[in-house]
């Protein structure tokens, strides 16, 4: 059993500390080898004192222990939230994690919870990230630190840290993965309706994302990455390429991980990013074909009915666009017409 600790504080951001040990509970709960996987991580909710923290949201805790007395751990992690930012709060955290993380296996922040380690100086020359929003003063007040504001999360050492509040999430995840292996983290993703690599135009993945996959979970990151790329080379032999494999070992191994060929793994893909769309943003039926890696909007309309049994247009209509809203007479947001 691997203990994990959260740090509370008043002023915590509720979602910071709750997210990273819903994934950890979850891990537990969950049948990975086909036998009862319960016992996997203990978990402490651990404050400053014993008395219960209030999160910005107004939600209280109760901790498990303080920080004098807190039980050995094998991951700590430090959530953010305004009230660490509090010159008291901010030097009794940080005091403590400079005299216990060498005991400690990994050491992670989420969001503003870098406020707290990088004082330390157990950052010092390392890469690291936080909430666009505060990457910047992060950058200006502790110059040693190698600021990446995009990244989701990043891995230097056994230091983590991770970007704004749901990117504890997918800290979370990866930590899950590196303990219990790929299956088990796509098992707590599904079970938590949330990606496990999380795609974006940006390509926003850090290095643990790059390189933590193995063995049969080698298509992860592609699809993430396929996710994000529609539009781009999707053919087998492209695909191939990425994940260092001859065409034929590729579409044999595809169809074995995820029960279809790759040409209708990204058909569905692409059709369901569609509907997303067509659903969204008033955008024409053209653009939304092309953004998606369609040819033209008729071979888009084609795969689209057959797939969903309604065109493009007729999905539309049924499922319009947002509308626009004013401001009315007594604050409340009126449909324009």
């Amino acid at each position: 059993m691997k203990s994990v600790g959260v740090i509370a504080f008043d002023g915590v951001n509720a979602l910071d500390l709750v997210g990273p040990l819903e994934v950890f509970a979850s891990a537990g709960r969950a049948d990975f080898t086909r036998r009862e996987s319960r016992g996997v991580y203990a978990l402490h909710v651990i404050g400053l004192d014993r008395e219960p923290v209030l999160a910005e949201s107004g939600i209280r805790f109760v901790p498990d222990s303080q920080l004098s007395d807190a039980p050995p751990l094998d991951t700590i992690i430090v959530p953010g939230g305004s009230g660490l930012r509090e010159p008291s709060t901010n030097s009794a955290v940080s005091m403590w994690l400079r005299l216990r993380a060498p005991t400690i296996r990994r050491v992670a922040s989420v969001c503003t919870g870098i406020y707290a380690l990088a004082p330390t100086g157990l950052l010092d020359g390392r890469r690291v990230t936080t909430h666009w929003r505060f990457a910047a003063d992060i950058a200006k007040c502790f110059p040693r630190l190698i600021v990446n504001a995009n990244a989701i999360f990043l891995k230097d050492g056994r230091y983590y840290t991770s970007g704004g509040i749901t990117a504890g999430i997918d800290l979370a995840l990866a930590l899950v993965e590196e303990d219990l292996g790929p299956h088990a983290a796509l098992t707590v993703a599904r079970e938590m309706i949330v990606y496990l690599k999380r795609p974006g135009g940006q390509e926003q993945y850090s290095e643990l994302l790059r390189h933590q996959i193995k063995g049969v979970d080698v298509f992860a990151e592609l699809v993430a990455w396929i996710r994000g790329h529609l539009a781009s080379d999707t053919s087998v032999p492209a695909l191939a390429a990425r994940v260092k494999l001859s065409p034929r070992q590729f579409s044999r191994r595809f169809v074995a991980v995820y029960g279809r060929t790759p040409a209708d793994y990204v058909e569905a893909l692409r059709l369901s990013v569609a509907r997303e769309h067509l659903a969204g943003a008033k955008r024409s039926i053209e653009a939304i074909a092309a953004s998606v890696g369609f040819a033209n909007a008729d071979v888009f309309s084609r795969r689209f009915r057959r797939r969903f049994g309604i065109s493009p247009r007729s999905y539309r209509e049924r499922f319009p666009s947002p509308r626009k809203a004013r401001r009315g007479s007594f604050g409340v947001a009126e449909a324009l017409p």
